[in-house]
Protein backbone atom coordinates (compact mmCIF):
# COMPACT_ATOMS: atom_id res chain seq x y z
CA UNK A 1 0.00 0.00 0.00
CA UNK A 2 1.50 3.37 -0.77
CA UNK A 3 1.71 6.23 1.58
CA UNK A 4 -0.96 8.19 -0.09
CA UNK A 5 -3.22 5.25 0.19
CA UNK A 6 -2.28 4.73 3.99
CA UNK A 7 -2.73 8.43 4.89
CA UNK A 8 -5.87 8.37 2.63
CA UNK A 9 -7.07 5.45 5.04
CA UNK A 10 -5.92 6.83 8.31
CA UNK A 11 -7.86 9.91 7.44
CA UNK A 12 -10.98 8.56 6.94
CA UNK A 13 -10.59 6.64 10.28
CA UNK A 14 -9.85 9.51 12.17
CA UNK A 15 -12.51 11.43 10.99
CA UNK A 16 -15.14 8.57 11.74
CA UNK A 17 -13.41 8.29 15.24
CA UNK A 18 -14.16 12.61 15.53
CA UNK A 19 -17.02 12.14 14.33
CA UNK A 20 -18.30 9.52 16.81
CA UNK A 21 -16.87 11.14 20.10
CA UNK A 22 -18.24 14.79 18.98
CA UNK A 23 -21.63 14.14 20.93
CA UNK A 24 -19.92 12.71 23.72
CA UNK A 25 -16.86 16.06 23.76
CA UNK A 26 -20.28 18.05 23.38
CA UNK A 27 -21.40 16.00 26.97
CA UNK A 28 -18.22 16.37 28.40
CA UNK A 29 -18.19 20.50 27.71
CA UNK A 30 -21.65 20.86 29.00
CA UNK A 31 -21.34 18.91 32.46
CA UNK A 32 -18.39 21.29 32.74
CA UNK A 33 -20.09 24.43 32.06
CA UNK A 34 -21.51 27.05 34.52
CA UNK A 35 -24.02 28.09 31.98
CA UNK A 36 -23.98 27.69 27.92
CA UNK A 37 -27.06 28.72 26.44
CA UNK A 38 -26.41 31.84 23.90
CA UNK A 39 -22.63 31.72 22.84
CA UNK A 40 -21.03 28.84 20.72
CA UNK A 41 -18.56 27.90 23.77
CA UNK A 42 -19.74 27.89 27.62
CA UNK A 43 -19.20 31.11 29.75
CA UNK A 44 -17.37 28.90 32.31
CA UNK A 45 -16.05 26.12 33.54
CA UNK A 46 -17.35 24.66 36.74
CA UNK A 47 -17.09 21.24 38.33
CA UNK A 48 -20.12 21.83 41.19
CA UNK A 49 -22.36 19.15 38.66
CA UNK A 50 -19.94 16.50 39.59
CA UNK A 51 -19.60 17.63 42.94
CA UNK A 52 -23.78 17.93 43.33
CA UNK A 53 -23.62 13.98 41.81
CA UNK A 54 -21.29 12.79 43.84
CA UNK A 55 -22.64 14.15 47.49
CA UNK A 56 -26.23 13.05 45.86
CA UNK A 57 -26.95 10.37 48.55
CA UNK A 58 -29.97 8.62 46.55
CA UNK A 59 -27.14 8.40 43.28
CA UNK A 60 -24.33 7.12 45.54
CA UNK A 61 -27.12 4.32 46.46
CA UNK A 62 -28.23 3.54 43.00
CA UNK A 63 -24.43 3.19 41.81
CA UNK A 64 -24.06 0.83 45.02
CA UNK A 65 -27.31 -1.10 44.24
CA UNK A 66 -26.45 -1.87 40.59
CA UNK A 67 -22.57 -2.90 41.56
CA UNK A 68 -24.25 -5.37 44.06
CA UNK A 69 -27.11 -6.58 41.69
CA UNK A 70 -24.70 -6.71 38.91
CA UNK A 71 -21.88 -8.55 41.14
CA UNK A 72 -23.76 -10.78 42.67
CA UNK A 73 -24.89 -11.98 39.36
CA UNK A 74 -21.64 -12.10 37.63
CA UNK A 75 -20.40 -14.31 41.05
CA UNK A 76 -23.14 -16.96 41.29
CA UNK A 77 -22.83 -17.15 37.47
CA UNK A 78 -19.43 -18.28 37.98
CA UNK A 79 -20.18 -20.47 40.66
CA UNK A 80 -22.91 -22.70 38.63
CA UNK A 81 -21.46 -22.37 35.19
CA UNK A 82 -17.55 -23.15 35.85
CA UNK A 83 -18.32 -26.73 37.26
CA UNK A 84 -20.62 -26.98 34.66
CA UNK A 85 -18.39 -26.28 32.08
CA UNK A 86 -15.80 -28.45 33.58
CA UNK A 87 -18.18 -31.57 33.29
CA UNK A 88 -19.37 -30.74 29.80
CA UNK A 89 -16.16 -30.40 28.24
CA UNK A 90 -14.58 -33.38 30.26
CA UNK A 91 -16.89 -35.93 30.67
CA UNK A 92 -19.72 -35.24 27.90
CA UNK A 93 -18.05 -33.15 25.17
CA UNK A 94 -21.18 -34.19 22.79
CA UNK A 95 -23.35 -31.98 25.00
CA UNK A 96 -21.52 -29.05 23.85
CA UNK A 97 -23.84 -27.88 21.27
CA UNK A 98 -26.84 -28.37 23.53
CA UNK A 99 -25.06 -25.95 25.67
CA UNK A 100 -24.34 -23.15 23.10
CA UNK A 101 -28.14 -23.20 22.07
CA UNK A 102 -29.09 -23.26 25.95
CA UNK A 103 -26.97 -20.58 26.78
CA UNK A 104 -28.48 -18.15 23.69
CA UNK A 105 -32.48 -18.42 24.75
CA UNK A 106 -31.74 -15.49 27.02
CA UNK A 107 -31.10 -12.97 23.79
CA UNK A 108 -33.37 -15.01 21.55
CA UNK A 109 -36.41 -13.39 23.64
CA UNK A 110 -36.96 -9.48 23.38
CA UNK A 111 -36.68 -8.14 27.15
CA UNK A 112 -40.23 -6.52 26.82
CA UNK A 113 -41.71 -9.65 26.23
CA UNK A 114 -39.47 -11.73 29.27
CA UNK A 115 -40.44 -8.61 31.27
CA UNK A 116 -44.02 -9.09 30.58
CA UNK A 117 -43.77 -12.87 31.38
CA UNK A 118 -41.89 -12.91 34.75
CA UNK A 119 -44.19 -10.10 36.02
CA UNK A 120 -46.88 -12.32 35.58
CA UNK A 121 -45.06 -15.28 37.00
CA UNK A 122 -43.78 -13.81 39.98
CA UNK A 123 -45.88 -11.03 40.84
CA UNK A 124 -47.91 -12.46 43.10
CA UNK A 125 -48.09 -16.43 45.10
CA UNK A 126 -45.57 -17.75 46.95
CA UNK A 127 -42.31 -16.29 44.87
CA UNK A 128 -43.76 -12.81 44.61
CA UNK A 129 -40.35 -11.18 43.65
CA UNK A 130 -41.34 -8.24 41.41
CA UNK A 131 -39.77 -5.04 43.38
CA UNK A 132 -36.95 -7.20 44.71
CA UNK A 133 -33.17 -7.28 43.67
CA UNK A 134 -33.98 -11.44 43.37
CA UNK A 135 -35.90 -11.51 40.39
CA UNK A 136 -33.03 -8.58 38.62
CA UNK A 137 -30.44 -11.22 40.14
CA UNK A 138 -31.74 -13.87 38.30
CA UNK A 139 -32.18 -11.91 35.15
CA UNK A 140 -28.87 -10.91 35.10
CA UNK A 141 -27.67 -14.00 35.63
CA UNK A 142 -29.07 -15.21 32.92
CA UNK A 143 -28.01 -12.55 30.95
CA UNK A 144 -24.18 -13.26 31.40
CA UNK A 145 -24.77 -17.06 30.62
CA UNK A 146 -23.50 -16.04 27.15
CA UNK A 147 -20.64 -14.52 27.76
CA UNK A 148 -19.41 -16.34 30.72
CA UNK A 149 -19.91 -19.75 29.21
CA UNK A 150 -18.22 -18.40 25.45
CA UNK A 151 -15.18 -17.13 27.29
CA UNK A 152 -14.65 -19.99 29.38
CA UNK A 153 -15.32 -22.67 26.54
CA UNK A 154 -12.96 -21.48 24.11
CA UNK A 155 -10.61 -21.18 27.02
CA UNK A 156 -10.84 -24.99 27.91
CA UNK A 157 -10.71 -25.75 24.26
CA UNK A 158 -7.61 -23.63 23.85
CA UNK A 159 -5.69 -25.02 27.08
CA UNK A 160 -6.15 -28.95 25.53
CA UNK A 161 -7.92 -30.04 29.02
CA UNK A 162 -7.95 -33.71 29.04
CA UNK A 163 -4.28 -33.33 28.23
CA UNK A 164 -3.43 -31.46 30.86
CA UNK A 165 -5.88 -33.60 33.24
CA UNK A 166 -4.33 -36.74 32.29
CA UNK A 167 -0.67 -35.16 32.53
CA UNK A 168 -1.86 -34.15 36.00
CA UNK A 169 -2.84 -37.25 37.53
CA UNK A 170 -0.06 -39.33 36.34
CA UNK A 171 2.05 -37.12 38.67
CA UNK A 172 -0.41 -38.05 41.46
CA UNK A 173 -2.72 -35.83 41.89
CA UNK A 174 -6.58 -36.65 42.28
CA UNK A 175 -8.87 -35.25 39.64
CA UNK A 176 -9.76 -32.46 42.35
CA UNK A 177 -6.57 -31.30 43.15
CA UNK A 178 -5.99 -31.39 38.92
CA UNK A 179 -8.94 -29.19 38.79
CA UNK A 180 -8.22 -26.69 41.37
CA UNK A 181 -4.46 -26.15 40.97
CA UNK A 182 -3.87 -26.67 37.13
CA UNK A 183 -6.92 -26.51 35.21
CA UNK A 184 -8.56 -23.18 37.34
CA UNK A 185 -5.25 -21.33 37.46
CA UNK A 186 -5.27 -21.82 33.31
CA UNK A 187 -8.26 -20.08 33.10
CA UNK A 188 -7.92 -16.93 34.94
CA UNK A 189 -7.58 -14.47 32.52
CA UNK A 190 -10.18 -15.56 30.33
CA UNK A 191 -12.38 -15.82 33.22
CA UNK A 192 -11.79 -11.88 33.93
CA UNK A 193 -12.31 -11.08 30.30
CA UNK A 194 -15.60 -12.65 30.21
CA UNK A 195 -16.31 -10.79 33.75
CA UNK A 196 -15.50 -7.35 33.10
CA UNK A 197 -17.53 -7.57 29.49
CA UNK A 198 -20.57 -8.83 31.30
CA UNK A 199 -20.10 -6.16 33.97
CA UNK A 200 -20.29 -3.34 31.51
CA UNK A 201 -23.41 -5.09 29.68
CA UNK A 202 -25.09 -5.29 33.13
CA UNK A 203 -24.42 -2.00 34.64
CA UNK A 204 -26.24 -0.41 31.30
CA UNK A 205 -29.07 -2.67 31.16
CA UNK A 206 -31.73 -0.79 31.83
CA UNK A 207 -35.52 -3.12 30.34
CA UNK A 208 -35.71 -5.43 33.02
CA UNK A 209 -34.44 -2.76 35.80
CA UNK A 210 -37.37 -0.76 35.26
CA UNK A 211 -40.20 -3.05 34.09
CA UNK A 212 -39.51 -5.64 37.03
CA UNK A 213 -38.06 -3.33 40.17
CA UNK A 214 -38.24 0.28 39.27
CA UNK A 215 -37.63 3.04 42.02
CA UNK A 216 -38.18 -0.07 44.40
CA UNK A 217 -34.81 -1.57 44.21
CA UNK A 218 -33.58 1.84 41.76
CA UNK A 219 -30.05 1.00 40.15
CA UNK A 220 -28.05 3.77 38.25
CA UNK A 221 -30.18 3.51 34.71
CA UNK A 222 -33.36 3.66 36.33
CA UNK A 223 -32.21 6.83 37.93
CA UNK A 224 -30.93 8.18 35.03
CA UNK A 225 -34.69 7.84 33.53
CA UNK A 226 -35.92 9.76 36.64
CA UNK A 227 -33.57 12.43 36.48
CA UNK A 228 -33.99 12.81 32.80
CA UNK A 229 -35.93 16.02 33.31
CA UNK A 230 -33.21 18.03 35.88
CA UNK A 231 -30.63 20.05 35.13
CA UNK A 232 -28.96 18.91 31.52
CA UNK A 233 -25.71 20.02 33.19
CA UNK A 234 -26.34 17.56 36.47
CA UNK A 235 -27.55 14.84 33.77
CA UNK A 236 -24.35 15.17 31.31
CA UNK A 237 -22.16 14.58 34.56
CA UNK A 238 -24.08 11.90 35.10
CA UNK A 239 -23.94 10.02 31.90
CA UNK A 240 -19.73 10.74 31.97
CA UNK A 241 -19.34 9.38 35.02
CA UNK A 242 -21.03 6.39 34.05
CA UNK A 243 -19.54 6.26 30.86
CA UNK A 244 -16.05 6.81 32.59
CA UNK A 245 -17.06 3.57 34.58
CA UNK A 246 -17.99 1.23 31.86
CA UNK A 247 -14.95 2.31 29.52
CA UNK A 248 -13.02 2.05 32.88
CA UNK A 249 -14.08 -1.60 32.83
CA UNK A 250 -14.08 -2.22 29.37
CA UNK A 251 -10.55 -1.09 28.94
CA UNK A 252 -9.80 -3.48 31.94
CA UNK A 253 -11.29 -6.66 30.23
CA UNK A 254 -8.97 -5.59 26.65
CA UNK A 255 -6.07 -5.53 28.81
CA UNK A 256 -6.14 -8.42 30.03
CA UNK A 257 -7.25 -10.07 27.10
CA UNK A 258 -3.89 -8.72 25.44
CA UNK A 259 -1.62 -9.77 28.23
CA UNK A 260 -3.32 -13.24 27.72
CA UNK A 261 -2.56 -13.08 23.89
Amino acid sequence: MSRANQLYHRSVVWLLLLILLLPLLGTLLYSLATSWSATILPSGLTLKWYGALWSDARFLTAFAQSLLVCAGALLLAVLLILPLLFVVHYHFPRLDGLMNLLILLPFAVPPVVSSVGLLQLYGSGPLAMVGTPWILLGCYFSLSLPFIYRAISNNLQAIHLHDLMDAAQLLGASPLQAALQVILPNLRKGLMVSLFLSFSFLFGEFVFANLLVGTRFETLQVYLNNMRNSSGHFNSALVISYFSFVVLCTWAASRLNKDRT
